[in-house]
């Protein structure tokens, strides 16, 4: 019989959090495709007290969010590595927010300008500057939730 050593229920602990996060955005999805209403959530799967804001504040990174705003300023590509399509959004709360959207992964958001508005879903990483949301694609070795941005009624994924 193996001990359970404090490295490995730090380790089980961790993984009862993800499959029980896991398990709670898959019924918000469920919910929402299924047009039932979910207390406390919008129609864009954020609650009064802004889901984004509330991350920010907190400082947390690698949330997974779901949010929508207004696009302040298009940005380069970010062609180090994997290619990003980057823009900055502005939320209602007033909050900005970097989108860095892979572009080796998914399709181009076509013809995205200032004013446009986007919807997300994607990873959320604190910064001091509003933070970043990546991960805004299917990830083809099914190892990450899948993201997408929706854009003049197309989604990108």
């Amino acid at each position: 019989m193996i001990p359970i050593t404090l490295v490995h229920f730090n380790m089980m602990k961790k993984l009862l959090i993800l499959i029980v996060v896991g398990v709670l955005i898959y019924g918000f999805e469920f919910a929402q495709e299924a047009g039932i209403s979910v207390p406390g959530l919008d129609s864009s799967g954020q609650g009064s007290g802004n889901a984004v804001e509330i991350a920010y504040n907190n400082r947390q990174s690698d949330v997974q969010l779901q949010g929508r705003g207004t696009v302040s300023r298009v940005l380069p590509d970010d062609n180090d590595g994997s290619r990003h399509q980057r823009f900055i959004l502005k939320l209602d709360s007033g909050q900005s927010l970097l989108v860095a959207h892979n572009i080796d992964l998914a399709p181009r958001l076509a013809g995205l300008k200032q004013g446009d508005t986007v919807e997300f879903f994607g990873e959320y990483e604190w910064n001091n500057k509003g933070g970043v949301i990546h991960w805004t694609h299917n990830d083809p070795n099914g190892r990450h939730i899948d993201g997408w941005l929706k854009h003049r009624g197309k989604t990108y994924q």
